[in-house]
């Protein structure tokens, strides 16, 4: 097997599971994390429904037995939770003598806690420690702390395809030698700042969010954590590693058309689509499924099928948004889809896109709407953020004479 990068530990905790094995079971039985706000402080409380966590600030704290003294966001909370399952699944120690780093993802930052400091300032300043944890990169801080991992680490935010970034950003860490183990995701938490900015662009769903279907009518946010642990397959198979999936291709593009808009013709899309499979040595026809970005957005849900047409033609893989479960997780969602992805694969089933009932008229798609069996090879899975920042990345099943999980 020619010199890879594979996955060898993976960590999840979202709205539909605080690991794994709570994820799979949720997308086996076509359980959705979407619900009536309770932990968020909102005016908006009665209005929307989101992928919440069922955990409050503190009592997230309480549950990772973090030091309390220190200013935690729920963002780095959240990020904790997931890497440290990531860690311990692919068995890395701060003593093997690995080189280990870190590439985190975040849009949201510290702003469930910066956001609070506002109410105060001009009186007793309580939440002013919060404003050091504002920035993105706070959150990779505090993990990597939490890790001991002080070899490489860095944060990446590209708006929604930050997480599927740090995979591609990672696996170049890998192959040119810089790294033996780097830990790649993205965690993102629910605040009233991007509830309130989602909802001035009109584009929240006030109902359950229906992604793919001609009444779909917008998003849901939702909060989580993702984290894969990627290694050299040589040095996989040499450490006898149990090997969860190979990262085969991957590509971002840009289609510079619009500040939160994809172009008519789907171009950043369909060029990060069509490079990431052919940097993975494969054909369109040998893509088996597609967990399609699929926001629930009018926008989003057209250019992303006329995309996939454009690189498939009339063949399209069969294709689901997993969006539905979980909600939008923002700077996560590549990296928690990409877990999604990678379950699907390993188990050989399509995870259903819940909610779908009209197709979209204009590309006359229909995603899967019920599990489905499938044997699948290679799964592509898409990010597309603000600003044009469109990712993709393929995984392919480990063969059988590598060891897997």
């Amino acid at each position: 097997m020619a010199e890879g990068v594979v996955v060898t530990g993976m960590g999840i905790v979202s709205s539909i599971g605080f690991n794994v094995d709570e994820t799979l079971h949720s997308l086996m039985i076509g359980k959705t994390g979407i619900g009536k706000i309770s932990i968020l402080e909102t005016i908006h409380r009665d209005e929307f429904v989101l992928g919440e966590i069922k955990l409050t600030h503190q009592q997230l704290m309480e549950k990772l037995g973090v030091d309390l003294n220190l200013p935690w966001t729920r963002t780095a909370l959240l990020g904790v939770w997931a890497a440290r399952q990531a860690y311990q699944s692919a068995g890395l120690s701060k003593n093997s003598g690995k080189r280990i780093g870190l590439v985190s993802a975040s849009t949201v930052g510290g702003m469930d806690r910066s956001e609070l400091y506002y109410k105060d300032f001009l009186t007793d300043a309580i939440h002013k420690s919060h404003i050091d944890t504002h920035h993105a990169g706070n959150s990779t801080e505090m993990i990597a702390d939490d890790l001991n991992i002080h070899d490489y680490l860095t944060t990446i935010s590209t708006a929604c395809s930050s997480s599927l970034n740090s995979i591609m950003f990672g696996a170049r860490l890998l192959k040119h030698n810089l790294l033996d183990a780097v830990i790649v995701g993205g965690t993102d938490a629910l605040s009233r700042f991007t509830l309130n900015g989602f909802n001035t662009l009109m584009i929240l769903d006030h109902e359950h969010c229906r992604p793919f279907d001609a009444t779909r009518r917008g998003l849901n946010l939702g909060e989580g954590a993702g984290y894969l642990v990627l290694e050299r397959t040589s040095d996989a198979i040499a450490g006898k590693k149990q090997v969860i999936a190979q990262v085969a291709g991957y590509a971002n593009a840009n289609d510079a058309f619009h500040q939160t808009a994809s172009s008519d013709n789907g171009e950043g899309p369909f060029l990060a689509m069509q490079r990431a499979v052919a940097k993975a040595g494969i054909t369109p026809q040998d893509i088996d499924y597609i967990n399609v970005h699929g926001t629930g957005t009018d926008n989003n849900d057209l250019t992303e099928g006329v995309a996939m047409k454009r690189l498939f033609g009339d063949h399209v893989p069969l294709f689901s948004s997993t969006k539905a479960f979980t909600g939008h997780t923002l700077g996560a969602t590549g990296v928690i889809e990409s877990i999604i992805s990678i379950l699907s694969m390993n188990i050989d089933k399509v995870f259903p896109n819940i909610n779908f009932k009209e197709v979209i008229e204009e590309i006359n798609f229909v995603p899967v709407s019920q599990l489905t069996d499938l044997n699948i090879s290679h799964v592509l899975t898409n990010s597309f953020g603000f600003g044009g920042n469109d990712s993709s990345v393929v995984f392919s099943k480990v063969p059988s004479n590598i060891s897997r999980s």
